[in-house]
């Protein structure tokens, strides 16, 4: 997943080009992988021509259908998670920042945007949720998608043309797709998607289980089935959003520094350790 606003200005931040930066990341991915003796059939990056051309037919798709249509967006974003928020999950911190419900800062954005008809699925999905009373665990992070979506679904923001790092929407490359779009579809851009003939697509998917964290359970249980609703492409089994690693009570993350690199607990105490803390020590 390397697109997005957040990865450009980290890259600008070090002085070198976005591809670079994610270069950069890439092999350190590679790295731990293999480090880990974790087997894997296919390593992808957004950054592939494979997966560009997934997103930009998954895009015509829903254009074609009439999904998307292109307004003005005028809201609050956050950077650090890529997300938009309405106001009323928008606060004021002690130092007069506005920030997101969990936190990150948030700015208030007004440009040119393409939007997908969110609203309009909102009594689908409760429905789908109904109907599938499994497709997301655990119980709790079930009943925090049915809260959100009970309360009303906006039109959902689909496009950037305040930087350049991403896909450019088809017939017009002034605007960029919002990263969540293009990072979703990597789950079937990896099985050649749009090539649904393809024995990658027709054996993995529709996908048993996505694993994720608690933080992005949003995308994927709501904006994720909507996307794939519209396209008449079958949902995943099950969405698990799991908890965060904690430090000192606190989420566990590069943006605060509070982190430990594996590589030097594996140097220390071997790869099982690692596995069986990672699996143990979650919270749930």
């Amino acid at each position: 997943d390397e697109h997005g606003q957040k990865v450009e200005k980290s890259a600008l931040k070090v002085g070198i080009d976005p591809q670079t930066f994610t270069d950069n990341v890439s092999k350190s991915f590679y790295k731990l992988a293999n480090k880990l003796e974790i087997n894997y059939t296919d390593f992808i990056r957004t950054t592939e021509n494979r997966h560009k051309e997934s997103v930009k037919h998954l895009w015509n798709k829903l254009e074609d259908k009439g999904y998307i249509y292109l307004d003005k967006y005028s809201g609050w974003y956050s950077i650090k998670d890529e997300a938009f928020y309405s106001n009323d999950e928008v606060t004021e911190n002690n130092k007069g920042i506005k920030i997101a419900p969990n936190g990150s800062e948030v700015e208030w954005v007004e440009e040119p945007s393409y939007f997908f008809n969110l609203s309009s699925w909102q009594e689908k999905l409760l429905k789908f949720y109904n109907d599938n009373p499994e497709f997301i665990s655990p119980r709790s992070r079930y009943n925090e998608v049915l809260s959100f979506v009970n309360n009303g679904l906006e039109d959902l923001s689909i496009s950037r043309t305040t930087f350049n790092w991403g896909i450019q929407v088809p017939k017009n490359n002034d605007h960029i797709i919002y990263v969540w779009l293009d990072a979703l579809t990597n789950y079937i851009s990896a099985l050649n998607y749009p090539n649904i003939d393809d024995n990658l697509y027709k054996d993995f998917w529709p996908a048993s289980l996505h694993i994720i964290g608690k933080d992005i359970l949003r995308f994927h249980a709501v904006y994720w089935p909507a996307f794939l609703l519209a396209a008449k492409i079958k949902l995943p089994l099950k969405v698990y959003g799991h908890g965060w690693i904690l430090y000192k009570e606190k989420k566990m993350s590069k943006s605060k520094g509070n982190i430990l690199d594996p590589l030097e607990i594996i140097k220390e105490y071997s790869i099982d350790p690692l596995r069986y803390y990672l699996i143990k020590e979650v919270s749930f």
